[in-house]
């Protein structure tokens, strides 16, 4: 009785090892001083979601008072109905890419 067969693990040469390293380590290509991204990339998530909570909170301070149907419809088309805005940061460069663009230089 034979017990259960361990999978085979391939080993990688240092050559596969590197073209992997190149396919998937990223750099920051942005142009900025790539330390600041650490304070940046937070920052700019707070403000957008800061700058959307802000504009809601506006359109619901002019529905207080009494009932209205076209001030609740009014304030309804104003937050649901606008788009809000959006950050998206952009994707590091592989770091294949980046050595090649450094060579051309």
């Amino acid at each position: 009785m034979a017990g259960p067969t361990i999978p085979r693990v391939t080993r990688r040469t240092p050559q596969d090892k590197k073209a992997l390293s190149y396919e998937k380590d990223r750099r920051n290509a942005y142009g900025d001083n790539d330390k600041s991204s650490r304070k940046a990339i937070p920052f700019r998530k707070r403000w957008v979601n800061k700058t959307n909570r802000h504009a809601d909170s506006q359109a619901l301070h002019a529905a207080e008072g009494p009932r209205e149907e076209s001030v609740e419809s009014a304030v309804d088309d104003r937050v649901h109905g606008r788009r809000p805005k959006r950050w998206a940061k952009t994707p590091d460069q592989s770091l294949g890419d980046h050595l090649a663009r450094r060579r051309s230089r």
